[in-house]
């Protein structure tokens, strides 16, 4: 049980967060603060903050617990917000969903204190943003990665894993490097080319008329390109050096089977594509629930 959550940021994910939290009695009182006014006293008038915080220092003062739920471009100024009321017993989390970044920003503007900050990215998340749609169910079942530096204090990161488990997420720990590595790969590249698609049929003459024609596949595989345009462009941007890595192979596997479709090589082409259908079949049937 913590006295008090200081949440930084009252928008979706740090307000499905407060949510959580209240509903499992792990809480006993949110103050919250957000950039915008508006947001905040949404936030309190939906119940998912107890008290309006008119600046980040102020929602972290008295708390034992703090969640910075903003742009990741905007953790270290977050940080230096809040740096003077900072304490070696106070639990600080993020949310974002890069990590390198966000740890870097932690040394440089924390530094004694440090070891308070378990750096923390929930795997969920919808593509619609804003406080209105807070959901206390978002993290339930879903996987948390912890990326815990060398001078994470054992206490805060065992606290962070329990708080995450008991809200029903499945909890595993990288290191920041690692975590940039694979979500370069299977979170950031996937929304570029989303992205990437929607523009290209976009832009073409007939677009508008091929998008009406796009069936429930089409659906599913674009569906991430509707995701918050400001939280996307500081996510790849932080992460662009894994990011390009992990184009460059796709690149060369997609002019593979192109050049393969263009020679005609039925045999080769099938071969290619049931290797894909097979890991993906795979990867689903092993996956939690």
């Amino acid at each position: 049980m913590f006295e008090q959550l200081g949440l930084i940021g009252c928008g979706m994910m740090g307000g499905s967060f407060a949510l959580a939290m209240k509903r499992a009695g792990l809480v006993k009182r949110v103050v919250g603060y957000s950039k915008s006014p508006s947001t905040t006293e949404q936030a309190r008038r939906m119940g998912v903050i107890d008290v309006e915080a008119p600046s980040a220092l102020l929602a972290v003062s008295g708390a034992d617990i703090v969640l910075l739920a903003v742009p990741v471009a905007a953790t270290e100024a977050t940080f230096k917000a809040i740096r003077h009321l900072v304490t070696s017993s106070m639990l600080i989390m993020d949310v974002g969903s890069t990590k390198r970044d966000v740890v870097e920003a932690s040394r440089r503007v924390l530094r004694d204190h440090v070891g308070s900050f378990v750096p923390a990215h929930p795997i969920a998340g919808k593509e619609l943003s804003g406080v209105e749609h807070a959901d206390a169910d978002l993290y339930h079942g879903k996987q948390v990665i912890l990326t815990p530096i060398e001078k994470t204090q054992t206490g805060h990161l065992k606290r962070a894993q329990t708080l995450w488990e008991a809200l029903g997420c499945h909890v595993q720990q990288m290191s920041p490097d690692s975590h940039d590595a694979a979500f370069a790969a299977v979170s950031h590249l996937p929304h570029v080319l989303a992205f990437a698609l929607m523009n290209a049929i976009g832009n073409q003459p007939h677009g508008k008329d091929f998008l009406g024609l796009g069936g429930p596949g089409f659906r599913d595989f674009t569906r991430i390109a509707a995701s918050d345009p400001k939280v996307w462009r500081d996510i790849l941007l932080s992460n662009r050096v894994e990011l390009v890595e992990q184009a460059k192979m796709f690149q060369r596997s997609l002019l593979n089977m192109l050049q393969l479709a263009e020679e005609g090589n039925g045999e080769k082409l099938e071969e290619m594509i049931a290797l894909a259908s097979q890991a993906r079949a795979q990867w689903h049937m092993g996956r939690k629930k």
